[in-house]
């Protein structure tokens, strides 16, 4: 369902006011006093999050963000606080970046937090968007769209519950038995919840949950508030740290994948060992000049659409956060044009932007005329406008989070990994000599398509496909002035070269470069912009050969590897999820691979979930996201036999 964002409105006496609910977002007379009162107070805060590695609060409707601005300030303000905090936090009608600029102006104590949350802000599309705040020490989930449907989708074990939103009987969905029982199954143990209403409904709904409440005393104009706590024993949950011994952890491959997921690790206080047989890092699949990011709507948003925008807008995300750092890399968000083949997908491409109706800025549909004036040359036809999209040098990238990984980060270029094998609690990398190069408890494979080389990894149906793009010479400011797409791609004018491409070839391990290759992108190029390559020459032209890995069914493949054993332990029933949490792992192995001509986009969001997971943290895509990437997926429906496209 599309969403529909909040409205900025306040009543006479400028309080922040919903005509749509009839109702406002915070307490009249003092808007502040609530959260501390309420929220803080009715959870035990801060004590309760003291002293521990990291705290989790699911609050229903996020609203003007002052509950989570509240917190965040009293949890910086705690000199013993937790290491980490989370939030996670749903919303069906949020508000634009603007109007919260405005609305948080009123409370300048809150500048500095406010201003670093406006810059992170998401696009409003739906689903779950990850805010990495506060040097990483604070983490937004924030999920937009129907509260049911977002917390049936959270994984996530919370300490605390702050029930807030408009009054029950002005948005009685917010307060269901769905909602209740919801919240319950994302108890951890000790969980407490507090809320202003003390309604009938909500009390009973609670009991009816296994929430144990009592009346105590409440804020203003409010007599009474509710406080209680999860009175039967929790949910089994899929939240507790992957890994519960030493935070070490040994990465094989140092491109895109490898190189974001030391940097997430590092931030977390753990040690990563990465190995590559390279002399620097992103020498593989991940060492062209440049490459999309952007991303493939579709009409029935599906998985590969929900996980593409994902990726992307959290992608961008962790480009401007490494840029604060202070740290270059190259990259631009010139926009995406996606053109149409012909008239009628270019209908279809109109109807996927009617039916997810997405801001604007994000996508939209423009006519051939339109295109050829945002590109500044002639173009084929008209398609999607991806105005947020753009393109990324992922050798820069790749630099970029292994300076920001510092000192936890130990580098063992030129070092190839013949084997891995168990320990009696490590995984050894051993080289061809059978010498030891590193070692950790917790091993990932992200070494590109060098993944099928591993005997571990024996039940990844990982593809090799081969990509060759083709350098062309360009003046600095020539056009086109974005990326344009359409059965392949051509960037703008990156250092007196653009790129264009790229072949797709599955199982052609020939590294050399190829006239025939060259000539089917001059072709591409010239069907997406006519007469662009009439003047150039084939045999003049450079270009680079890369090696990716792909899936079958072109999604990534992130999480925990299948046990040796795992095929016999299969069950017939159940759903996916419940059919994969039967699967035994090999313990302490993971994946990051499968990531095909895609990894710009899969890199930052998968780096992040696979850290989360590991750290028994919110994790940032939805509960059937998950499922979809999770290697020992192809255990449960083998993959066809048939040729995949890109």
């Amino acid at each position: 369902m599309p969403l529909v964002p909040a409205r900025l409105e306040h009543d006479a006496d400028g309080v922040l006011y919903s005509s749509a609910f009839g109702d406002f977002y915070h307490a009249r007379d003092d808007a502040l006093g609530q959260p501390h009162h309420v929220f803080l107070g009715g959870n035990g805060l801060p004590g309760r999050w003291q002293a521990r590695e990291h705290f989790t609060i699911v609050e229903t409707g996020f609203g003007a963000g002052l509950n989570f601005l509240t917190t965040w300030a009293a949890w910086r303000a705690d000199p013993q606080r937790s290491a980490r905090l989370h939030f996670v936090s749903v919303e069906l009608h949020p508000f634009t970046v603007a109007d919260l600029i405005s609305i948080h102006a009123r409370w300048p104590q809150f500048a500095a937090l406010a201003g670093e949350l406006h810059a992170q802000w998401p696009v409003l599309t739906p689903g779950l968007h990850r805010l990495n705040l506060d040097h990483g020490r604070v983490t937004l989930t924030l999920y937009l769209g129907e509260a049911a449907e977002g917390l049936a989708q959270l994984v996530t074990r919370a300490d605390a519950f702050y029930l807030d939103g408009f009054a029950p009987a002005k948005n009685a969905d917010l307060w269901s038995a769905r909602v209740f029982h919801l919240l319950a199954r994302l108890a951890a143990p000790g969980a407490t919840l507090a809320t202003w209403s003390v309604a009938g409904s909500v009390r009973e709904g609670l009991r009816h949950a296994g929430f144990a409440v009592e009346k105590a005393p409440g804020f203003a104009g409010k007599w009474q508030m509710l406080r209680g706590g999860l009175e039967r024993a929790p949910s089994p949950g899929t939240t507790a740290p992957a890994h519960a011994g030493a935070r070490h952890a040994l990465i094989i491959g140092a491109g895109i994948a490898g190189g974001t997921l030391a940097e997430r690790l590092t931030e977390r206080g753990w040690s990563v060992d990465l190995v590559d047989e390279a002399p620097v890092c992103a020498q593989g699949a991940s060492g062209n000049l440049a490459g999309v990011m952007r991303p493939l709507p579709s009409l029935d948003d599906n998985r590969m659409s929900r996980l593409t925008r994902a990726g992307s807008l959290h992608g961008w995300r962790n480009i401007a956060r490494l840029r604060r750092r202070g740290l270059e890399l190259r990259a631009e968000a010139c926009g995406v044009l996606h053109l149409g083949r012909d008239a009628r997908q270019e209908e279809k491409m109109r109807a996927v932007v009617e039916r997810l109706a997405l801001p604007a800025a994000h996508l939209a549909y423009v006519d051939a005329d339109t295109a050829a004036a945002i590109a500044g040359c002639a173009v084929a036809s008209g398609g999607w406008w991806f105005a947020d999209s753009g393109w990324v040098q992922p050798p820069s990238l790749c630099a970029a989070s292994l300076a920001a990984a510092g000192a936890r980060l130990r580098v063992h270029f030129g070092r190839r990994v013949a084997r891995l094998e168990p320990g009696v609690d490590a995984w050894r990398a051993l080289g061809a000599d059978g010498r030891q190069i590193a070692e950790a408890p917790v091993a990932i494979l992200a070494a590109g398509t060098g993944v099928r080389d591993f005997a571990v990894a024996h039940a990844l149906p990982v593809l090799s496909a081969r990509g060759q793009v083709t350098h062309l010479p360009a003046a600095a400011g020539s056009a086109p002035r974005v990326v344009v797409c359409r059965g392949g791609y051509v960037s703008p004018a990156i250092d007196g070269l653009r790129c264009a491409g790229a072949t797709f070839a599955v199982d052609d391990d020939d590294n050399g470069l190829r006239m025939a290759d060259h000539l089917d992108n001059l072709a591409k190029l010239e069907a997406m912009l006519p007469g662009f390559a009439a003047h150039l020459d084939a045999n003049c032209l450079d270009g680079r050969v890369g090696f990716r890995p792909a899936s079958p069914d072109r999604l990534p493949m992130v999480g925990a590897l299948p046990a040796a054993a795992a095929t016999g332990a299969i069950s017939a029933k159940g759903d996916i999820g419940a059919r994969l949490a039967t699967l035994p792992r090999a313990p302490g192995l993971y994946a990051l691979t499968g990531y095909g001509a895609r990894g710009l986009v899969w890199a930052a969001l998968a780096a992040e979930w696979l850290a989360s997971r590991l750290e028994g943290e919110p994790l940032p895509l939805t509960r059937d996201l998950g499922e979809a990437i999770d290697p020992a997926r192809f255990l449960l429906r083998p993959p066809h036999g048939g040729r995949i496209e890109e």
